[in-house]
């Protein structure tokens, strides 16, 4: 029964916005004086359960780390949180709506106060659920150095959780790139810290723009684990840290409206994520002024006692993370129930961080309307069903429509990286065209890690994947009518078997062109090539793959080398120069096969750009363009770091020219500088230009990156057409992290340089920040101006 509290929560239709807030706030209060310690607790952990396939109430998740609570023995003092409802098991869409909203009936009927929980789920390359639409992963966003366009995919995304009932999705990841052995690379934007923050901001913005709760992960270091090892050690000085890895978190943090956060796993410098108060505390919220929800990694508080042994017991353990700040475990109950209230009651804790928890719980809840009287249980996809009839909801609520796919399909597109070409691409109409790889006609080749069918599917070998998964081969075939087209695999993705080689070789045979299709296999904890503890000890391709291209390249007919894969391989300057073409994607979802294809032929112009550089050679990591002038070739190392292919490259169908540079030649450290310069597409076909701008200094008081991205922005423009490109670049950007600790901005020479890439600059502005140097904080100017001027655009057409 519920309880009897008296603050009434009014409509948001009867009173002001100022008003609810106020009601609502009064609500947590008087919660949180009318609860007990066991209910206290209770909000601040999760029941993982996966719904049920015939719309009865969520079972247990049966994991590998403990045998998982009963509902009925949570209820009775209410449960904070339901872990992926939907990302379980597969089950219908419609029913696992039903399954969920019967369990939050009970969940409200069961606790005193009538609190429902929030429930969360995996969204990271689409919703994770069976039969729900699959985009890029995050590596392909970035390559599209389009944050509008995944924006809009991330409100589609957002839009499908809430119809079903979802409050909380788990994402994105704003880990930077380190060491791109590492196997979570395809989980993360990029190896720069501007490109990933301004892309995962997006990515809130439109998650969030849908009442969803945004989720930023992982908080902080996680990716620079030591040898790209998944969980391994961070070793990094408090100025790396500050300058890479936390920016885009600093960024989401003011600009994007991100509502929680989870901590890493990892432990930097010895001090764990959970444990870290000074960041999840001291910077994220005293300093940052986040007021959210700091959320657990599965699993991470117990990790406190069982893998990084900085806790005695799981008391000890819950009682260090929620002192440093993290008030929700997940996925289930294992140390914020019994262990920490006997922790509590034994004195090791006080209630003061209980209580401080709880309050944010429970805010974040009456901000969803959780707490309102009029709350209501069914999500809209059940409006109007009859929800007595379970079977007849079965396939009535479509989570992959055609407006969904649709831009899941541009963002591939616009994703595709164009590496190399001899001329051989747009391909035209080839009489026989060999597709030749693993990834020729595999349909989740073009998934990552985190799509339903690869993380969930692929534990239920005899369900269908939900969604349509066009391969490579098919994607050709539709694309090419009349030509002939043969396919043979030639190798698996990490076999060390060669059986297959001669019957590749004899289908190449006569062919016009050969696709050579190669890559990863997504999977988990060494079920794949890429992905979640699937972590690489070279960046040679997996297997024989390389062995079967070399082969191919043989043969003397011009190949294509297509990459579907979840991070980048190093090919061998050989390589590079035998194959006619290049092209990298980085798992482009259900709708890749067709985008990849549509590059092939020149019905799509390739505009993607490399969020990660390509290494010349397997051995040459940890590497990243952001290195300072000691991590570049020299005569100090036999080993050359230098990139195949640099950050930020990226070929079309056409050709740019720029020119017209103006640009002031001093500014204030207070100050900034305005730039400007002509962009002007000299080729027969339409195009889209990157632009892209790199601040350089070249004196300063600790040592910098020999560049660094500050801004960027994609410029299509028809053939002849022309326009001016203006930025407007604050001094602020030339900031960094000085000897004390503290962020400052240096007087002195600045190069800001216009480049197509990091490795080609066209345009160079030299400046001077002039006056005394100044300190910035986290108030500082974040982005430069940089924006087409459009009233100055012109048709040059014929010119």
């Amino acid at each position: 029964m519920t309880a009897n509290v008296s603050t009434d929560v009014p409509s948001d239709a009867t009173v002001t916005g100022e008003a609810l807030r106020a009601a609502r706030a009064a609500r947590v209060e008087e919660l949180i004086a009318a609860m007990t310690l066991e209910e206290k607790l209770a909000q601040l952990y999760g029941l993982w359960a996966g719904a049920s396939a015939d719309g009865a109430e969520v079972a247990p998740h049966q994991h590998d780390m403990d045998e998982p609570p009963g509902l009925d023995e949570l209820i009775p003092h209410g449960l904070g949180q339901l872990t992926r409802p939907f990302g379980t098991v597969p089950v219908d869409p419609a029913l696992g709506a039903l399954s969920l909203m019967r369990t939050q009936e009970r969940i409200v009927a069961g606790g005193r106060f009538g609190i429902p929980a929030m429930a969360h789920d995996e969204c990271l390359a689409g919703f994770a659920a069976w039969g729900a639409t699959t985009y890029p992963v995050p590596l392909a966003w970035g390559a599209s150095f389009d944050p509008g366009l995944v924006r809009t995919m991330a409100a589609a995304i957002g839009s499908d959780m809430r119809s079903v009932g979802v409050h909380q999705g788990l994402a994105p990841v704003l880990d930077v790139v380190r060491d791109a052995r590492w196997g979570r690379v395809e989980e993360t934007i990029g190896e720069d810290p501007y490109l990933v923050g301004t892309i995962a901001s997006a990515y809130v913005r439109g998650l969030e723009s849908t009442g969803l709760v945004a989720t930023l992960k992982h908080f902080a270091g996680y990716s620079a684990s030591r040898a790209g090892r998944n969980l391994a050690p961070v070793s990094m000085g408090f100025r790396e840290r500050a300058d890479v890895i936390l920016l885009p978190f600093e960024m989401a943090v003011r600009e994007s409206g991100a509502r929680s956060v989870m901590h890493a796993y990892t432990d930097t410098d010895g001090i764990p994520g959970a444990a870290d108060e000074q960041s999840l505390t001291g910077l994220l919220r005293d300093t940052w002024g986040f007021e959210g929800t700091v959320v657990a990694d599965y699993f991470g508080i117990a990790f406190l006692k069982s893998l990084h042994g900085v806790a005695a017991d799981w008391g000890q353990a819950a009682a260090i993370a929620l002192t440093a700040g993290v008030d929700v475990e997940l996925p289930t109950v294992k140390t914020f129930g019994q262990p920490l209230r006997d922790a509590v009651a034994a004195g090791e804790l006080t209630p003061a961080p209980v209580d401080r928890a709880l309050r944010r719980v429970l805010t974040q809840k009456a901000q969803l309307g959780l707490l309102d009287p009029d709350w209501s249980p069914l999500p809209p996809a059940l409006a109007g069903a009859d929800l007595d009839a379970p079977h007849r909801l079965r396939d009535t609520v479509d989570l992959d429509t055609a407006a969904h796919r649709s831009i899941s399909r541009r963002l591939a597109e616009r994703s595709v990286v164009l590496l190399r070409n001899d001329g051989v691409l747009p391909l035209g109409r080839p009489p026989r065209i060999a597709v030749v790889g693993p990834q020729a006609d595999t349909p989740t080749a073009v998934l990552g890690c985190y799509s339903f069918p690869v993380h969930v599917g692929s534990q239920h070998p005899g369900t269908p994947p939900g969604v349509q998964l066009p391969t490579l081969l098919q994607g050709l075939l539709s694309e090419f009518p009349g030509c002939e087209i043969v396919t043979a695999a030639g190798c698996g993705i990490d076999s060390a078997v060669t059986d297959g080689f001669a019957a590749a070789l004899r289908a190449v045979r006569g062919a016009d062109v050969i696709v050579a299709a190669l890559g990863d296999r997504a999977g988990l904890f060494g079920r794949g090539t890429s992905g979640e503890g699937c972590d690489a000890e070279s960046l040679a391709l997996p297997g024989v793959q390389q062995q079967l291209l070399d082969a191919l390249l043989d043969t003397g007919t011009p190949v294509v080398l297509t990459l579907l894969a979840g991070r980048p391989y190093a090919l061998g300057d050989e390589t590079v120069e035998a194959a006619a073409a290049i092209v990298q994607t980085f798992f482009p979802g259900q709708e890749g096969a067709r985008a990849i294809a549509g590059v092939l032929s020149g019905r799509v112009e390739p505009s993607g750009r490399l969020p990660v550089s390509v290494p010349r050679r397997p051995g040459g990591q940890p590497s990243t363009y952001l290195g300072a002038r000691l991590a570049r070739a020299g005569d100090s190392s036999n080993v050359d770091p230098t990139p195949a292919f640099g950050f930020g490259h990226g070929l079309t169908y056409t050709s740019f020219v720029w020119s017209g540079l103006s640009a002031d030649s001093a500014a204030p450290t207070d100050g900034e500088l305005r730039l400007s310069f002509t962009l002007r597409n000299t080729g027969g076909r339409p195009g889209t230009e990157v632009v892209q701008l790199y601040l350089h200094d070249p004196v300063a008081s600790v040592v910098q990156p020999v560049q660094r991205l500050v801004g960027y922005l994609r410029v299509p423009l028809e053939p002849g057409e022309t326009a001016r490109i203006g930025a407007t670049v604050p001094a602020d950007l030339a900031s960094f992290t000085g000897r004390d600790g503290r962020r400052i901005v240096e007087p002195g020479e600045l190069e800001l340089r216009l480049a197509a890439s990091s490795t080609d600059t066209r345009l160079t502005v030299r400046a001077v920040l002039t006056g005394a140097v100044r300190e910035v904080d986290h108030t500082r100017a974040l982005h430069a101006g940089l924006c087409r001027e459009e009233e100055e655009i012109t048709l040059m057409r014929g010119q």
